[in-house]
């Protein structure tokens, strides 16, 4: 009885500015630097995984989504932490200093100088690398899932119960400063990720984009920490959903004992909760009421009724988290904008112009794009809606909004296609790729196998033959029998040897270059040594017909330095696009001087990205208006069915279904193995849509209530409330002088102890 008994302290009143408490202000603060801290991380992480752990595309999804999955499952370890034990002050400080040490966990791991011993940019010891990766993430997971649920509730706890309006308006400005903090580092982190930094070599600048979260994160704890003195700090005063989850695990361990025939049958299954929940069925209770009824009689009574309100509560919160089965499936979509979207945007052309996106920037549109739709759907299309008397309520708008997930999907998988049509297609494990290069100042005319070809002198095969295997090569009226590597793309440069030619084997590369760039390589067909740099990068000494290591060049106009040893320099400019490779073909007729560029010749070995980054835009708006049909719409409906005091329940209920989505994606990613992209999209929006149909089905049947009436009616039978109003009415009498009351008195206790009785 005594977690009943809450003593309600009056807030203490602390100093303000235009009205709103300055402690706000800190918090808000925290807030927009720890969302830029967690969204910024968040926004290069699949790439880190893919491009610095040299992870391939399913791994680095399901390391992704189990993240992400964690990161939804920690807030109910949060929330009981600070309701039960430290309080949310203690809470966020706590576990923001976990947070900020595996925010900079992360940027340590991405340092590859620090394994790489022989200095070529390659980590040696990649296992260090992912342990400290796996360590960084935990650590994080637990930091931002737990302090998750305690922010927003504790800074409604700064504001006094006359401040309802500036409460309000604080949500609104909490929200504003998590979509800013979104936005601006998922614009932020990708530019200091395309950078190049390292101490022995240039790379791909992870330290940093994981650094400069990390000092965001330390910002945010130091803001709060300031604002120390200036908080108003509840005391822990016990956890709700754990009160609710005794209820439930009670109703169903009890309904499990009586499950046979003889016992009878309650109008609900929560009512199995009444023998340790309801009085009128403990034996224990039941002892004490007989002790010190006279004493204990309003207390037990009250007992009585606030047990009996919690089973009403627990059976409307019940009834909406059943209708939360569905929703993860939702999530499983909508979170896959940072993985597989991300990935997707990698084999794309992203120049618009003035401007180039990085892939991971183009999650920057989801943002961008709530900030506009959400008021366009408050103030545009659901009055419009309304206007045509469609009865457009909560649950159809959810039912809308994963129907719009899917059709994102759909896009996705049509975007797909697209981009699949301008991908090479590289050799199976068993077959072999040729490209063949005439350095000779001549034509040559010969084939391969049963392919015929003819090349100008110092030009290339605009594509790669294919093989099945060995294959004779005859030129000029040689014969040359080729075995080469299975599953290898090579090229074959007939060169001049003596009186006759001959052919000479390189090997390709025979993936996309990683990241967006452009993998370039020389060859020397000069009569000299020559040395070939572009920026930083140094393709090495190349001898004379040899081919040059490869370089990943990025994005935009190139300028290459080529030298010989006496010191002649030539400059030759090429234009690069996204995920191209090209040879560049310096022939034995090559001259320093002016126009010496001029008879350089390319060979273009993989083309570049040309479906352009801005068709997936059409997927990113159907998500984003699904989520704010859906999401938004889903706590308004959630926070309307809940009970005032069990709101952080479905709370929870939601982030779970957010975790829970995040593991389907593991699942279905896993079990599926479909050998094409497009074909994995479709699979999640017709699982979605599956699931939307089953949404519907249950939503039908949903019946809508009002949680104040119920309470209300409890309130109205609070024993409390009608023994005073019994006091006054017999105060009055008793100032009459009327003698009766003595006797209705007795009576009544008589009564009182007499239905007791009964309920044994």
């Amino acid at each position: 009885m005594a977690d009943t008994e809450e003593i309600k302290k009056p807030k203490q009143k602390s100093a303000t500015v235009c009205g709103y408490p300055i402690s706000i202000f800190f918090i808000v603060v925290n807030e927009f630097c720890e969302r830029f801290s967690y969204y910024g991380m968040r926004a290069v992480l699949v790439l880190y995984f893919k491009y610095f752990l040299k992870w391939d595309d399913d791994l680095a999804t399901t390391i992704y989504h189990t993240f992400v999955a964690f990161c939804y499952l920690t807030p109910i370890l949060g929330a009981i932490i600070a309701d039960s034990w430290l309080g949310k002050f203690k809470t966020i400080v706590y576990l923001s200093i976990v947070y900020t040490l595996g925010q900079i966990v992360m940027a340590i791991s991405a340092i590859h100088d620090i394994t790489d011993t022989n200095k070529d940019g390659t980590p040696e010891n990649m296992s260090f690398h992912v342990a400290l990766s796996m360590v960084g993430l935990s650590l994080i997971a637990l930091g931002t899932g737990g302090i998750k649920p305690c922010v927003a509730a504790f800074g409604g706890d700064q504001f006094q119960d006359h401040q309802e309006k500036q409460r309000s308006t604080f949500f609104s400005i909490f929200y504003l400063s998590i979509n800013a903090g979104s936005l601006l580092s998922t614009i932020i982190t990708p530019m200091l990720r395309a950078q190049e930094c390292g101490i022995y070599s240039q790379q791909k600048c992870y330290p940093l984009a994981f650094g400069v979260p990390a000092a965001l994160m330390v910002v945010a704890l130091i803001v709060f920490i300031i604002g120390s003195g200036m908080y108003n700090k509840t005391a822990p005063q016990g956890n709700i959903l754990v009160k609710v989850c005794k209820c439930i695990a009670f109703a169903i361990k009890n309904r499990y004992r009586h499950r046979y025939s003889q016992f009878s049958q309650r109008t609900h299954w929560m009512d199995w909760a009444d023998e340790k929940y309801d009085v009128r069925f403990s034996k224990k209770y039941l002892r004490k009421i007989y002790a010190k009824l006279y004493l204990l009689k309003m207390k037990m009574l009250f007992f009585v009724w606030f047990q009996k309100l919690l089973i009403a509560q627990v059976k409307m919160v019940v009834k909406v988290l059943f209708l939360y089965i569905p929703l993860p499936m939702f999530w499983a979509l909508f979170d896959q904008q940072g993985s597989r979207w991300t990935l997707q945007a990698t084999t794309m052309d992203g120049d618009f112009g003035l401007l180039t996106i990085q892939p991971d920037q183009m999650q920057t549109v989801n943002p961008i794009l709530i900030l506009a739709l959400v008021p366009i759907m408050d103030s545009v299309i659901y009055p419009l809606i309304s206007k045509c008397k469609l009865n457009f309520t909560p649950l159809k708008k959810m039912t809308v909004g994963m129907f719009l997930a899917a059709l994102a999907f759909i896009a996705a998988a049509l975007v797909q296609l697209q981009i699949d049509k301008t991908l090479p297609q590289f050799p199976s494990g068993t077959g072999v790729q040729a490209k063949i290069i005439n350095m000779l100042d001549r034509q040559v005319d010969g084939s391969a196998g049963a392919l015929k070809f003819s090349l100008q002198p110092f030009t290339a095969e605009e594509d790669y033959m294919s093989f099945d295997g060995r294959f004779a090569l005859e030129f000029g009226g040689n014969v040359s029998p080729v075995s080469l590597k299975n599953g290898s793309r090579n090229t074959l440069a007939i060169i001049q040897d003596g009186a006759l030619p001959r052919h000479l084997e390189f090997t390709d590369i025979t993936a996309k270059p990683e990241q967006g760039a452009n993998a370039v390589r020389f060859f020397n067909g000069y009569s000299s040594i020559l040395n070939i740099t572009t920026g930083t990068l140094d393709f090495g000494s190349t001898v004379k017909n040899k081919m040059s290591t490869y370089a990943n060049v990025p994005h935009g106009e190139a300028k290459f330095h080529i030298k010989d040893n006496a010191g002649n320099q030539c400059d030759y400019s090429l234009t690069l696009g996204f995920g191209s490779s090209y040879t560049l073909l310096i022939p034995s007729t090559f001259k320093f001087g002016t126009n010496c560029e001029k008879s350089i010749n390319t060979a273009l070995d993989i083309k570049p990205n040309s479906f352009h980054m801005a068709w997936q835009i059409p997927q990113y708006f159907l998500i984003t208006a699904g989520e704010v049909v859906f999401s938004v719409t889903g706590l308004e409906f959630s926070y309307s069915q809940a009970p005032s005091n069990m709101k952080s329940v479905l709370q929870a209920g939601w982030l779970l279904t957010v975790a829970v989505g995040n593991i389907i994606v593991l699942i279905v990613a896993e079990a599926a193995k479909l050998p094409d992209q497009w074909a994995e999209y479709i699979l999640f929006a017709s699982l979605l849509l599956l699931v939307d149909f089953l949404f519907a089905f249950m939503a039908y049947f949903y019946t809508y209530i009002d949680p104040a009436k119920i309470e209300a009616q409890f309130a109205h039978s609070d024993p409390k409330d009608k023994e005073k109003k019994k006091s006054l009415e017999m105060g009055r009498k008793d100032s009459d002088g009327n003698s009766n009351s003595d006797r209705k008195s007795s009576y009544t206790s008589h009564n009182e102890k007499k239905d007791v009785q009964s309920r044994m």
